[in-house]
């Protein structure tokens, strides 16, 4: 997320895409009422006429799993009415950047394309560059393979016309919220794109954002006030959990997490550390020699040294995917023989979960931690199934809940924000912290009795109480901020061992410091416990000018509010938005004001991208798996065929297999309804804890499935009845709840209708009812390998009564 949540009252138009923010996110409502106080204006595009489309001004329906051509649309339409920031564009994107004349794009597929393997072959979609290894670059525009013409190229097709036949809204509407929101291209207006899983659970879903911020970008709407692409989080520290690595292929502060390939950590570093050869480029990330080091310093302690790689080899590296979809197909084969679950319930959440919960009898066994015995815990004895058919050991961990146990949570907004104890839990229950704890004392205890390749394990640098007496958050905290572990020099500075890193400026690849997330350096700069500063409620005065609020918590990185913030200011380091600026250059003082910048250097010494090599945003873009640009592929389960090339899925997308769909989509003949999945505000999550809580119950008692009025009388369909929803993978029976909320698409010279499902039910707790997840496809994008629960094909109709 480049912005924050206070951030959303200083834009002019708010679009709300893939998210019912006004339903799950409803203190984002109040920061965008104020903007609305200012005269901006609220769009709201979804499937469905939701809560935050009653809130909106205008509302424009949208075809579950078309964002791209949504998206698309409107930058042909900026093209076209000349609503392009070229200035912006010009002095912080690759817009002028020349790309090698061997890239192509045709009928769907990008150049490179190896259709025996299902893979791209990136080279083509490289920069030219000079001698020195810099990227050409045509300061005019114009050149026909420069990154400005190669999006204006690829986007020529996505006429008014034929996005509206795509995504099955009227003209008049899609043509409205094109000219509202390409009109925030000019310096002194601010438009910011908000989403969440609607966006991102999709075959397409990393390129639905990467489109959402071409788009941005066009409009030179990002690094300034209001502006940004923002990710509304689905639970409140999700934020977090990414940024300490839940990922399987990441190491904390998004450090890759070393394949078979990276033998020494001279390959792991040669492959991981971007150059670049132009002397204005910040490449931030040729800091990773220190953060590595400095993190197996951190986990390691003194075993971990500069001669012997800082125990590098000590770490896993992985071999396969062991992304969400494949790690169940590693638990059917029998390749994954342990499982343990800290607050996930897969057999609620998972796509195709019927399949995953016949997976998980292949265990030998299964910790899981928890508030309730979930349907996961549960599975061994869940509806239909014979115990004493399945040999799996299942231990069950009794947790706390949030407010019962002391620690940091980081926002949407990546402000981490320290909480204390409100109660303790009932029970036996336990902070997840006091748990790890005891399982790795427990581990490493038999470890020091012998075992294969002990070192890892007894090694650990691990000191946070603990034993006998509760860890202590703060210690760990601490050491995530980073510590001297000897005395050092850095940036000009003398530290003692045991000096807190004022930030991870300091960080040395010498072994001079450990640090658990370098992003996190800075958060808890000294020893005691008022030096942590994501404990810090202080606002002052001029804080709320445009609601930066820098005393109020801490926010990663170095307590940057808005990213990229660099791209708000010219050459000169004055606003492009002088009522609304974040940062400027006082040439008096020789100083930023303002934001904390996207780096100290005074105005034009860096270029303002400072994450990336070349310096400047990508329009477009060579890391993703599927394609430089964004482009539209219909679902993998979808009614009607892709109206903008004969590719009519994404083809790279992955499936529990591997490569490719694990088995044959639905039909259209056989399920001609477009079904999605959505939460409400009653229910969180799988809803192991709501569903526990007599009062949320009563609000929303069981699962059903939302039917547009057209569609229920053409099945007979009556609001309360049961109905039937069946897809390829399976069927559930639920309550209809027939409602005005979803109408029709024109889509290809068809009308179709679509439904919705909430899929916070299961077989447990107070509250039960049929997981929507039964029907939904274990297929994934191939860049996040999330799965695409939002856009799948069904069939519905009215239970037999008895």
């Amino acid at each position: 997320m480049t912005n924050h949540w206070i951030d959303l009252q200083n834009a002019d138009v708010i679009m709300v895409c893939g998210s019912n923010v006004a339903e799950n996110h409803p203190v984002a409502v109040r920061w965008m009422e104020e903007a609305r106080k200012r005269g901006a204006v609220i769009l709201s595009a979804d499937p469905r006429f939701t809560r935050t489309s009653a809130f909106a001004d205008r509302y424009c329906p949208l075809r579950s799993g078309t964002d791209i051509a949504f998206v698309g649309g409107m930058i042909r339409y900026a093209f076209s009415n000349n609503r392009l920031n070229y200035d912006y564009l010009r002095d912080n994107t690759n817009a002028s950047f020349i790309v090698k004349p061997e890239y192509a794009f045709n009928d769907g597929l990008f150049s490179g394309f190896d259709p025996a393997s299902a893979t791209y072959d990136k080279a083509s979609w490289a920069y030219e560059t000079d001698e020195n290894g810099v990227p050409l670059q045509d300061p005019t525009m114009t050149d026909k393979r420069c990154v400005l013409m190669r999006v204006k190229a690829q986007y020529k097709r996505y006429r008014l016309k034929t996005v509206c036949g795509i995504v099955g809204a009227p003209r008049y509407l899609y043509e409205k919220f094109c000219d509202l929101y390409t009109g925030t291209y000019e310096n002194g207006k601010a438009g910011t794109w908000l989403y969440a899983m609607g966006g991102t659970q999709s075959t397409h879903g990393t390129q639905n954002v990467r489109a959402y911020s071409v788009l941005q970008l066009l409009l030179g709407n990002i690094g300034i006030a209001g502006g940004g692409v923002n990710a509304l989080r689905g639970e409140s520290n999700v934020q977090g959990s990414t940024d300490m690595a839940l990922l399987y292929n990441q190491l904390p502060g998004y450090l890759a997490a070393p394949a078979e390939k990276d033998k020494t950590l001279a390959d792991y570093l040669a492959a991981r550390t971007p150059k670049s050869a132009d002397p204005k480029s910040a490449n931030w990330w040729q800091n990773t020699p220190k953060y590595v080091a400095s993190l197996l310093k951190a986990w390691y302690g003194p075993a971990a040294t500069r001669e012997n790689d800082f125990c590098y080899d000590w770490l896993p590296k992985y071999g396969r995917d062991c992304s969400y979809v494949n790690l169940f197909s590693g638990i059917e084969s029998g390749d994954i023989r342990g499982l343990v679950l800290f607050g996930q319930n897969p057999a609620v959440s998972g796509p195709s979960c019927q399949r995953q919960l016949a997976a998980l009898s292949r265990l030998s066994w299964m910790a899981a931690v928890d508030l309730f015995e979930t349907e996961t815990a549960s599975f061994w004895k869940r509806p239909g199934a014979n115990p004493s058919d399945i040999d799996t050991e299942v231990f069950l961990l009794p947790a706390v809940a949030s407010v019962e146990k002391a620690g940091s949570i980081t926002n949407s907004g990546r402000w981490a924000q320290w909480r204390e104890k409100a109660l303790d839990g009932p029970g036996d229950t336990k902070p997840d912290l006091w748990i790890l704890d005891a399982l790795y004392r427990a581990v490493r205890k038999e470890y020091e009795r012998g075992g294969v390749f002990p070192d890892p394990v007894v090694n650990l640098a691990w000191n946070y109480d603990g034993a006998d007496q509760e860890p202590d958050p703060r210690k760990v905290a601490q050491e995530i901020n980073g510590f001297f572990v000897a005395e050092a020099t850095a940036n000009n500075r003398s530290f003692m061992a045991g000096d807190q890193a004022p930030s991870f400026a300091f960080l040395l690849d010498d072994g001079s410091t450990a640090c658990g997330n370098w992003l996190y350096s800075g958060s808890f700069p000294g020893p005691k416990p008022e030096d942590n500063r994501m404990a810090a409620r202080g606002i002052k005065q001029g804080d709320d000018r445009i609601g930066l609020y820098p005393g109020w918590a801490w926010c990663w990185p170095v307590n940057r509010r808005i990213l990229y913030n660099r791209a708000s200011v010219d050459a000169n380091g004055q606003p492009r938005d002088p009522a609304r600026w974040v940062i400027r250059w006082n040439a008096e003082k020789s100083a930023w004001e303002g934001d904390v910048p996207d780096g100290p250097w005074p105005p034009g010494d860096r270029y303002p991208f400072i994450m990336l090599p070349e310096g400047h945003a990508r329009l477009f873009a060579q890391g993703l798996a599927d394609g430089p640009l964004p482009e539209h592929y219909e679902p993998w389960e979808g009614p009607v065929q892709n109206a903008l090339s004969s590719q009519r899925h994404n083809p790279l997308l992955l499936s529990a297999k591997g490569k490719g769909p694990a088995k044959e989509p639905g039909s259209p003949e056989r399920f001609p309804v477009v079904a999605t999945t959505y939460r409400v505000g009653e229910h969180w999550q799988a809803g192991a804890l709501t569903r526990n809580t007599p009062w949320l119950i009563e609000l929303v008692p069981s699962a059903y499935a939302e039917i547009g009025e057209i569609l229920a009388m053409m099945l007979g369909i009556k609001n309360g009845d049961r109905v039937v929803v069946e897809t390829a993978r399976g069927s559930v029976e639920v309550y209809a709840l027939v409602t005005k909320r979803f109408g029709t698409f024109r889509v290809g010279g068809k009308i179709l209708h679509e439904v919705g499902l909430v899929w916070h039910f299961g077989y447990e707790g107070l509250a039960r009812g049929a997981s929507a997840n039964v029907l939904t496809p274990d297929i994934a994008d191939p860049n996040s390998r999330i799965p695409e629960y939002k856009a799948f094909l069904c069939n519905v109709r009215k239970a037999a009564e008895g």
